[in-house]
């Protein structure tokens, strides 16, 4: 199963498309897939995972995402928290014309779409003001919705308040077997992380030797195998850490590492921190 290109239809009398999503319905679970419009989601409260081409990581109380086209990614919503909202905005880069992002009253609109290509996130008083506008964007006229949306984008083009997530997708020109051996590693992977992920297994799924698929895998994303299981793990870890009832070793266990040393390594090695500091970075947010 390759990532679904996802067709997105403006409703009849807008330019772009948006949805705002208060309960999670089981078509909207989250499923691999691409498309060729900008996306801008904005998740109210909540935690899950970032998924998007070769990049993975945790988020938590809320996100306000923005990504480039054709990056491949899943859903970011794991689970439904009380009184969440995610509102989902997509729009092609001509939207409003093609010279649309020439005129220079739009310079850091223009360079704002250039960094998404990489895929951004945004935090602070943005995160908190953009969430709001999208939300009331959503029950708005078209004619108003699209002055919000420039606004919208203008205020996310001049903060500061931006993190690059420096995501790579994969080269769709590429056969759609290609595409299909990557899917069928990542659903594997994501099933059956907490046990042992061996490259001999994977291998024998998408019929290739092993030497063959570490070549094939580094160079479609960019990173080893073995790293990417590891990502994967750490992951499911900074969502068991704001659990305070876990222990760190319990953390470890259920991540799919069974030795504690190893994960406090890798843990540190993809996010830059030990495990308990993480846990005490979280409850200083919480509070």
């Amino acid at each position: 199963m390759k990532p679904l290109l996802e067709k997105i239809d403006p409703v009849f009398g807008s330019s772009f498309a948006i949805r705002e999503f208060t309960d999670l319905d089981p078509v909207h679970k989250p499923f691999w897939h691409f498309h060729p419009e900008y996306e801008i989601v904005y998740i109210s409260k909540g935690k899950g995972k970032r998924h998007i081409g070769n990049h993975i990581s945790y988020y938590e109380d809320g996100d306000l995402i923005f990504l480039g086209p054709n990056l491949p990614h899943l859903g970011f919503t794991e689970g439904h928290f009380k009184d969440q909202v995610e509102i989902v905005v997509q729009m092609k880069e001509d939207f409003l014309g093609k010279d649309f992002l020439k005129a220079p009253e739009l310079r850091e609109v223009h360079h704002l779409f250039e960094r998404s290509r990489k895929g951004i996130i945004f935090h602070g008083q943005t995160r908190e003001w953009a969430g709001a506008q999208l939300r009331a964007m959503a029950h708005m006229e078209p004619f108003d919705r699209l002055m919000e949306l420039i606004k919208v984008l203008r205020v996310l083009g001049q903060t500061d308040e931006y993190r690059s997530l420096n995501a790579d997708g994969f080269a769709f020109e590429v056969q759609a077997q290609h595409l299909e051996r990557i899917q069928e590693v990542y659903e594997y992977v994501e099933a059956n992380f907490q046990q042992e992920v061996t490259l001999d297994e994977v291998s024998r799924r998408v019929n290739m030797t092993v030497p063959a698929f570490c070549r094939y895998f580094k160079r479609l994303t960019g990173k080893t195998f073995t790293h990417f299981v590891n990502e994967v793990r750490v992951a499911q870890a900074c969502q068991l850490l704001s659990d305070e009832h876990l222990s760190i070793a319990a953390v470890s266990y259920d991540s799919g590492f069974n030795n504690l040393s190893h994960f406090n390594k890798q843990f540190r090695l993809v996010v830059g921190t030990s495990p308990r500091a993480f846990r005490q970075n979280l409850r200083k947010i919480v509070e």
